[in-house]
């Protein structure tokens, strides 16, 4: 029997749950995957966000369009940041005097939570595209995910369109932003996690994993030092441990806290150290989740004694809503490509401008997702903060990008570099690194940053102001912490020369410090107890002083260093008795504070 494609994807997400399977179930006979400290940290000088004056336009009608253009397809998760996109075309449906209409586009806008449908409605797309179809109108020409969670992604259906018809036929390809998300994706836990990240050590979370939501938890855990579980059938106490949600699907990663924590509901688990198993189980409750809205609403209004712990609106370059579609599809049709492009990010810049079109937008989202009013998403886009029973707790948070934010997000503009291309190389070495469900052991290949961009979309777009960037205010003291992290930085003895074998480690830095733009940073250094106290007191300054020179160097402005000092030997975390100890004694702290 041959499969679809579909299948063929389907059978790759099985295999993966089927390994987490096998290692619950056979224990120490196969290799249970280690938990493991991870490196993360990017942040740059610019918050993208550009203004840009132009005169307001007509509102979209409600009523059909009536030009006559051949139908696309592109599906999505239930998200904000698609505001420009939706309100670009007056809803689901292209309205008459929308801008896709106008720019010759009639497109079809379908919501889709469950990230396998998602994989499922661009394979039907590209097999019904490649029986000949020239505009197939099953499955999704294009689909809306978060950027971060684009190398899981597209390095699984890659496989699967090589496999199916052979290696670089079909290519999915990335060609814009939509909008992304300043607060609206968020760890939500017990308010001790955000007073000590410590203390979630050993903390049980739902959430998608190798999704844009798992990783603000990951980036989290890597800036403060707390290793990762990537195997969903193990728990591990001093790491952070994560629960694969139903069906790849943020409300249900809610629901499932909800329920564990309002009704005990508990879920049994093999202990593991080191990776391997200590032939213990556990009985476990979901301490915490990694969703977004209108998740996060459910849960604080279902929950008490809970708080958003970290959210993009710290790592707000981290979550572009990036439009993916098949290459050779959009090749044969870039007017198509261009005009929707085109459309979302003139809509966006009318929603930026013009409270008007912010709650048109509203309305079309409530109607498109089928979910809440239009009251309801124009409150979560803007976002907002309250406190319940004495906590503080902040929900939604959206961006609608326009065609400057693009340039300047990808690094179209001069003078300027692609933050994208940090985040998904990050992403990317997360799931080198902690290999998620057993991601490496079923899909062969994570697609690179180069194999999956292609910008020439964007940039033939014309007849757009492109406006003046807003730059990130730095003129402050930042006071609430982020994340804060040691780093083994190698120097050559005695001296603040960094050693080339600690260039990755300082990339790892600079990519988070990029993620989280908003930040302002304290950078300390630290010796252990070898040679006299005020040598070391002179050498651990000049080491701050060595790593803040090479972010400097980086594109990391004067001041957003909020902080640079030499703490010798002062502060040891370890025992300075023995060779291990003193190793990690000698370390560099970066310090991420809002």
């Amino acid at each position: 029997m041959k499969l679809t494609g579909a299948g063929k994807v389907a059978i790759i997400v099985l295999l993966a749950v089927a390994a987490g399977a096998l290692y619950y179930y056979l224990g120490p006979e196969l290799k249970i995957a280690e938990s493991k400290s991870v490196s993360t940290i990017d942040v740059q000088n610019d918050n993208v966000n550009v203004t840009t004056t132009s005169a307001k336009l007509d509102l979209p009608s409600e009523s059909a369009s009536t030009a006559g253009k051949p139908l696309v397809n592109i599906s999505g998760y239930a998200w904000n940041a698609q505001s420009g996109i939706i309100a670009a075309n007056g809803g689901a449906k292209t309205t008459a005097g929308s801008l896709m209409e106008k720019n010759g586009v009639n497109l079809s806008l379908t919501r889709q939570d469950w990230l396998s449908e998602l994989r499922n409605n661009q394979m039907k797309f590209i097999e019904s595209f490649d029986t000949g179809k020239d505009i197939p109108t099953e499955g999704s020409a294009g689909i809306m995910i978060m950027g971060d969670g684009a190398p899981f992604y597209i390095s699984s259906t890659q496989q699967a369109l090589d496999e199916k018809y052979g290696k670089g036929k079909y290519n999915l390809k990335i060609v814009g932003a939509l909008g992304k998300s300043v607060g609206e994706d968020k760890l939500i836990g017990p308010v001790a996690w955000k007073l000590n990240p410590q203390a979630a050590k050993g903390a049980y979370i739902a959430t998608v994993i190798g999704d844009g939501d798992w990783v603000v938890a990951v980036n989290w855990a890597a800036i403060n030092g707390i290793k990762v579980n990537p195997d969903p059938n193990t728990y591990d106490p001093d790491a952070l441990n994560f629960k694969a949600a139903k069906n790849d699907d943020f409300v249900e990663a809610a629901k499932e806290f909800i329920t564990s924590q309002k009704q005990g509901l508990e879920y049994e688990l093999k202990v593991v150290k080191n990776g391997k198993p200590t032939g213990e189980t556990i009985k476990k409750k979901i301490d915490g989740c990694s969703t977004w809205t209108p998740a996060d609403k459910m849960i604080f209004d279902e929950l008490s004694g809970v708080t958003d712990i970290i959210s993009t609106k710290e790592f707000n370059n981290q979550m572009p809503c990036v439009l993916i579609m098949p290459d050779e599809w959009c090749k044969k049709h870039p007017e198509v490509v261009t005009g929707i492009l085109k459309s979302s990010l003139e809509a966006s810049n009318q929603i930026k401008q013009y409270d008007e079109w912010g709650k048109f937008a509203s309305g079309a989202v409530a109607k498109t997702f089928a979910s809440e009013t239009p009251e309801f998403w124009y409150k979560m886009f803007k976002g907002y903060s309250e406190t319940k029973n004495g906590l503080p707790i902040n929900v939604g948070g959206s961006q609608v990008m326009n065609l400057a934010d693009n340039k300047m997000y990808f690094g179209l503009k001069e003078g300027e570099s692609s933050r994208y291309e940090k985040v998904y190389n990050q992403v990317s070495n997360y799931l080198k690194d902690l290999n998620p469900a057993g991601f490496n052991d079923n899909v062969k290949k994570i697609t690179t940053y180069a194999e999956v961009m292609n910008l020439t979309y964007l940039s033939g777009i014309t007849g757009i102001d492109e406006g003046t960037a807003t730059t990130a205010n730095y003129d402050r003291t930042a006071s609430s912490l982020v994340g804060k992290g040691s780093w083994q930085i190698s120097f050559a003895t005695g001296n603040s020369e960094i050693m080339t074998n600690s260039y990755k480690t300082l990339q790892t830095i600079l990519n988070l410090l990029v993620e989280a733009e908003s930040g302002k940073i304290e950078v300390y250094g630290h010796t252990d107890n070898t040679g006299n106290a005020a040598a070391n007191d002179a050498l651990s300054q000049e080491r701050a002083k060595a790593v803040k020179a090479w972010l400097k160097s980086r594109g990391i402005p004067e001041n957003r260093f909020q902080a640079v000092q030499g703490k010798g030997q002062s502060d040891p975390i370890e025992d300075n008795d023995t060779p291990e100890g003193r190793a990690k004694n000698r370390r560099v702290e970066i310090v991420i504070k809002n």
